[in-house]
């Protein structure tokens, strides 16, 4: 039957030093017996011993605590020393030493990292011994600390263990996450705007149009939730951004993610200048991602009366996108934050989003070696992507 203590007898016997340790406190005193200790508030346990005078006590072995110095050591963290009983005045009628006999005694605490009493590196002898000097008190508060860092070095393995072991658990929790988004979600929806599209194609009156049409809205929202968590779960769990970078014509993608989300908020205004004649080296979807992150955040949380504008340029050495939206200035303590994952800027309540859009569009602008910047005055609120088009 395990002991109750016995993870704490195995973490003293799988430290190898431990035994020489009692070798050399025997040795070196002259003393017959010696042991690591583990001491509670209501248990003394033995973990480790040496025992050269047959005093019966083997890892494991238990001694009522009350009988022994350890709970005194234990109550004021303090070493006993004690070379001779018969000559000491405070413990020559200690009742330990008459029931134990021994003469000499010295006890050492062994203090955790965190500051937790352990136990005690503990010897006896039924013989006198030359104990109470600073070489010998040394070497025991020496061995306890050597003790109590072996003792927090194992945690510590433990805990990058478990650690590792919880990180591979994630993994695959990550993994089913993004098969979840990517397939059980997506397809759904995808049929649900196939449809929509095609209730379109057929004769309806003024009210079904407007109900597809708000679907078709709906969907492109949803695809967006779906592709920022998605690339959020990838960031922060796994592979990051990845990019397939070509150099095209950045025009189409730019301008459909625009009429995507006049479908999606036809109530609103989208004044867009797209002046994009020279080629742009980069992963366009990505860069789609990107602009329909900043024109989705911008419709969100811009003066709803107010249009939206959106300018586009490229040249040889760089490519820009500006997103600008009327509506109050942003707080520079809450700039500083938009780009964190869950940020939702204050008096978003009760709007859609995640708070993860202005993220992704962040990661995805810096994996394309360029930046997003915020200025934000009384009038609007500008975004700007700018990456270098090498």
């Amino acid at each position: 039957m395990s002991h109750d203590f016995q993870a704490d007898i195995d973490a003293v016997a799988r430290i190898d030093a431990v035994n020489t340790i009692l070798n050399v406190v025997c040795q070196t005193t002259g003393m017959g017996f010696a042991a690591v200790a583990r001491v509670t508030e209501d248990r003394w346990i033995a973990l480790q011993v040496l025992d050269q005078i047959d005093f019966g006590l083997t890892p494991g072995s238990e001694l009522e605590l009350v009988s022994t110095i350890c709970n005194e050591i234990r109550d004021n963290g303090r070493a006993v020393v004690i070379d001779h009983v018969a000559e000491d005045p405070t413990f020559r009628t200690h009742h330990t030493p008459l029931q134990y006999g021994f003469e000499s005694y010295i006890s050492v605490p062994i203090v955790r990292q965190d500051g937790s009493f352990f136990g005690t590196l503990c010897a006896i002898d039924p013989k006198p011994a030359k104990l109470n000097n600073p070489a010998v008190i040394g070497m025991f508060e020496m061995f306890a600390k050597l003790i109590a860092s072996q003792l927090d070095s194992a945690d510590n393995v433990s805990l990058a263990q478990a650690g590792l072991a919880s990180e591979r658990q994630m993994a695959e929790l990550r993994e089913q996450f993004i098969g979840v988004l990517g397939h059980d979600l997506r397809n759904p929806l995808a049929a649900i705007g196939s449809g929509a599209n095609m209730l379109l194609k057929t004769p309806l009156n003024e009210k079904a149009t407007r109900i597809v049409t708000l679907m078709q809205g709906a969907v492109v929202r949803m695809e967006s939730l779906i592709s920022n968590v998605m690339d959020f779960a990838s960031g922060r769990l796994g592979s990051g951004i990845e990019l397939n970078k070509v150099r095209d014509d950045m025009r189409p993608a730019l301008h459909q993610v625009i009429e995507e989300l006049r479908v999606a908020n036809p109530e609103r205004q989208i004044v867009a200048r797209i002046d994009v004649e020279t080629p742009v080296h980069a992963d366009k979807a990505r860069v789609a991602q990107l602009f329909s992150n900043l024109l989705a955040n911008a419709l969100t949380h811009g003066a709803p009366e107010q249009a939206v504008e959106v300018e586009a340029t490229a040249g040889a050495e760089h490519f820009q996108l500006t997103v600008v939206n009327g509506g109050e200035r942003i707080p520079e303590d809450i700039q500083a934050e938009l780009f964190q994952p869950f940020s939702r800027p204050s008096g978003s309540i009760g709007r859609p989003g995640l708070g993860l859009g202005l993220y992704i569009a962040s990661q995805i602008a810096e994996a394309h070696g360029g930046t997003i910047t915020v200025n934000s005055t009384e009038q609007e609120t500008r975004f700007t992507f700018s990456m270098p088009n090498g």
